[in-house]
């Protein structure tokens, strides 16, 4: 049976395709782009099902991603970014989950989570400041994730730190306009952010530490496997989707400009037996780079599914996994690409659009092997790894 929001994502393929150069040169995703991204129903996908979501398998979620990515990294990339969100929102308090949905389920969140903002305590809740960068998708949504760490009554950062997830409404912060201006990524409209001097609720806080290890679901009651695998196997999942679904996009394009090319020796590509097997040896390293990845989170659901906990060490082991298919993926597209001689590079060339959206999906944070390699080879080792920065993203 075909998944209704994989029939809908290929019935408006065409549109993103057709805006992908408009995303670019708006900086964010042009109104018809967005629209067609929520008739998908890609961003109710792991939304409650008390608010008409679907609480789906985060593979089915990541597939859908890579779907959108592989027509436009940009759109995909919100699809990936934005859609995860309301994974996060089924953990709050339900106060915040019916400001939010309450009135309109499809209400959009943005985030980003690093513990750039500091929180005040007063009375009933924080005084909230701070500046953020790369709040993907953040022109379409109407409330957001801000990441922060806990401060004294003089809004100083107490130590050790304390990090937390802060949920707020469009209208008490500000999005920096004209603050992305990238080489990829452009459509992503992944802006700035400002916070000053605004009130927070207390129940509008997570603490991120419960939300990172998996205790807040077990708190609460959750019982919903979705919602119980770890957030660091769920989030990153829709990043790493976006960037092979362009991979997947740029092969796809780089194939059918190949067809009919001939070089400027006077062979046919067809008849190039080193171009051909570098477009072999690619396809089939982006096709594994797909396949671990999904079959990584499989295993983690699965696991959660039949009642068994996530050690720290199988969180270090998907993170290397996610991040070893990601780096796998754009190593072979860029192979493909440097192969598709000058024409393929001009600018109304889908190729080179997929090409710098891949490699600038390839810089963000979720994807930086140093930390995640040196932790996971410690686990590997049964060596604890050291508290401190090198396990936050684990």
């Amino acid at each position: 049976m075909t998944n209704p929001v994989m029939q809908a994502i290929e019935e408006r393929a065409e549109v993103f395709r057709e805006c992908a150069p408009n995303n670019e040169k708006l900086t964010k995703l042009d109104d018809r782009a967005a629209e067609a991204l929520r008739e998908t129903g890609v961003m109710r996908m792991l939304q409650p099902a008390a608010y008409g979501g679907q609480e789906a398998h985060p593979v089915e979620f990541a597939e859908a991603a890579m779907a959108i990515g592989k027509h436009d990294a940009s759109t995909g990339w919100v699809a990936g970014i934005v859609g995860l969100h309301s994974w996060e929102v089924a953990l709050a308090d339900p106060k915040v989950q019916q400001e939010i949905w309450g009135e309109d389920p499809d209400v959009w969140i943005a985030s980003p989570y690093a513990p750039l903002g500091v929180l005040k305590p007063v009375d009933g809740g924080y005084i909230f400041n701070g500046h953020w960068q790369f709040s993907s998708g953040t022109d379409h949504c109407d409330w957001i994730f801000l990441g922060a760490f806990l401060g004294d009554e003089n809004g100083e950062v107490l130590m050790p730190p304390k990090a937390y997830h802060v949920i707020m409404p469009r209208s008490d912060y500000e999005i920096v306009e004209d603050s992305w201006d990238t080489v990829g990524l452009r459509g992503t409209g992944s802006r700035d952010i400002i916070v000053r001097d605004a009130f927070v609720p207390d129940y509008r806080v997570i603490d991120a530490t419960k939300v990172m290890d998996g205790t807040l679901p077990k708190e609460l009651g959750v019982t919903s496997t979705t919602y119980n695998v770890p957030f660091t196997s769920v989030f990153p999942l829709g990043i790493t989707s976006a960037v092979i679904g362009a991979c997947e996009g740029a092969l796809a394009a780089a194939l059918a400009y190949q067809q009919g090319r001939i070089q400027i020796t006077g062979t046919k590509i067809k008849d190039d037996p080193y171009t051909l097997f570098t477009i072999s040896e690619a396809a089939a390293d982006i096709q594994a780079s797909r396949t671990s990845m999904l079959d990584n989170i499989n295993r983690m659901y699965d696991k959660v599914a039949a009642g068994k906990e996530i050690s720290f060490e199988e969180r270090a082991e998907n993170r290397r996994t996610q991040v070893s298919a990601c780096w796998r993926a754009v190593r072979a597209m860029n192979e493909v690409v440097v192969r598709s001689g000058g024409n393929g590079m001009r600018v109304d060339s889908p190729i080179q659009r997929f090409w710098r959206d891949a490699n600038m999906g390839l810089v963000h944070a979720i994807h930086v092997q140093g930390s995640v390699y040196h932790v996971a080879a410690l686990t590997s080792m049964e060596i604890e790894p050291p508290m401190g920065p090198i396990r936050s993203m684990i």
